[in-house]
């Protein structure tokens, strides 16, 4: 059974992302976990706009005021999904993506729910900082879809998507997989992408049937032989090529609602791809 207790969501005011919230509380919900609301004061060059006809202020006024405001963030409602949750308070100061890790790491977070792109931190960019966070977590990183729009969805686990590279990582981010698609009673499908069968040639680029043949065979028995070490029967979805374009076609062919991928902090091609394919798709990602 899967235990989430702590869930951290980095937030900024005004700007929070209200899906990656209205997805966190959901999840919440759920697993009856604590949200470990965390905002961050970044170094003084970016807290505080002073206009020329401003006081000059010394650095620890700036740095006063802007924690003061944080606070006071902090302290606001983000709306009735958090009704009758748990939430604590956390303010933190500096880089964002090392106060992120940081905190995940001493709160001893389950996992850690942020937006994949946009301006927030106070005109730090959102995708620098979530591709750090995604390098240096140790505990799994959920990042919302990467599609504009102020509409919130609604949120819900339908079908699963797991993406898999046979790499030692592989149990652990199917096992994931498994435990979200049966507790939300979702349809769970295994995806490899296997290198390119294309082919340079006259008139052209054209499939290699050979190679096609022997990378999709050895694919299938890599998948059946770990299928049955976990005793699992989910479909199978097997592509070639670029591996964020093909996962991407994925989530369209299976209607998924989360892309699960084994894209941190291990090796393997999911995770030299693995912003690319945050990127690529357009719902959310868990990167275990």
């Amino acid at each position: 059974m899967l235990s989430i207790k702590k869930i951290l969501l980095p937030v900024d005011f005004p700007h929070a992302s209200l899906s990656v919230v209205h997805q966190a509380a959901a999840l919440a919900d759920h697993f009856q976990s604590e949200i470990l609301l965390l905002y961050v004061v970044p170094p003084l060059s970016h807290t505080v706009d002073l206009h020329e006809d401003s006081p000059r202020l010394t650095a620890s006024e700036m740095l006063a005021r802007a924690v003061q405001q944080a606070q006071k963030n902090l302290d606001q409602s983000l709306g009735p999904e958090f009704e009758g949750l748990v939430i604590e308070r956390v303010l933190a100061k500096g880089d964002p993506a090392r106060a992120v890790v940081q905190t995940a790491a001493e709160k001893k977070a389950d996992l850690i729910m942020m937006p994949s792109y946009g301006y927030t931190f106070n005109q730090f960019l959102l995708g620098s900082v979530t591709a750090k966070v995604l390098h240096g977590a140790e505990c799994p990183v959920w990042t919302g879809a990467h599609v504009d729009g102020s509409a919130v969805p609604e949120f819900a686990i339908r079908n699963v998507l797991c993406a898999v590279d046979f790499k030692p990582h592989s149990h652990k981010t199917v096992t994931w997989a498994v435990n979200l698609a049966a507790e939300f009673g979702a349809r769970l499908t295994l995806a490899h992408v296997t290198a390119s069968v294309e082919i340079w040639g006259p008139g052209g680029t054209h499939v290699n049937a050979r190679c096609e043949e022997e990378l999709v065979g050895a694919a299938t028995r890599h998948l059946a032989e770990l299928q049955k070490a976990m005793g699992t029967n989910a479909e199978v979805l097997i592509g070639s090529g670029d591996v964020p374009k093909v996962l991407s076609e994925a989530v369209t062919q299976t209607n998924a609602d989360l892309l699960v991928t084994g894209s941190r902090p291990y090796g393997g091609h999911l995770r030299t791809h693995g912003y690319a394919i945050i990127c690529a798709v357009p719902i959310p990602v868990l990167s275990v």
